[in-house]
């Protein structure tokens, strides 16, 4: 039997209601995973064939999380950015995502940031990648690229930083521009 979207849904939700924790997000970043190797659900929300853009496959109005699907005609790399208050996971469906994650090395001042990488890593197909609450990233993907992201909660609701690796400067960032 194929690991659907539906069961997906179904298992995110348990699992964040039994454990809305790092190792309940741990549990869905496996999960991802598994939905990843169903091809059914490549070719539907995934393909070549798939409308480029961003496209929202679940928005749960309980429990608060999201489900989007990144179709990205164009490459890009993401300006370091955190989520604010909730977590995110990233599935690769398709190409390759680099990932970065950095940590503060100054105070916490709300206008000017110094960071220090403490990671990299690529996401390849069938590949999931968990930030906590607040991790600061980036992302970077070529022309293709095709990740499905499971946030805690709609990201263009709460506050969110982006950071200038040049200048230090920190700025709210405006809806969906980490994507």
């Amino acid at each position: 039997m194929s690991y659907d979207l539906s069961r997906f849904i179904d298992d995110c939700r348990d699992t964040l209601k039994r454990d809305p924790g790092p190792e309940g997000r741990e549990r869905i970043r496996l999960l991802l995973e598994r939905l990843l190797q169903d091809e059914d659900f490549i070719a539907a929300h995934c393909s070549d064939r798939t409308p480029k853009g961003l496209v929202v496959l679940h928005d749960d109005g309980e429990l608060g999380f999201q489900i989007l699907a990144h179709i990205n005609e164009k490459a890009r790399a993401s300006p370091p950015h955190d989520h604010g208050a909730s977590w995110a996971i990233y599935g690769q469906a398709a190409s390759y995502t680099d990932m970065i994650e950095y940590e503060r090395v100054d105070g916490a001042d709300p206008d000017k940031a110094n960071l220090k990488v403490t990671k990299k890593y690529r996401l390849n197909p069938g590949q999931a990648g968990i930030f906590q609450d607040g991790a600061i990233h980036s992302i970077d993907y070529p022309d293709g690229s095709r990740f499905v992201r499971v946030t805690g909660t709609n990201l263009d609701r709460i506050a969110r930083s982006s950071f200038d690796l040049k200048t230090g400067a920190v700025k709210q960032m405006a809806p969906q521009r980490a994507t």
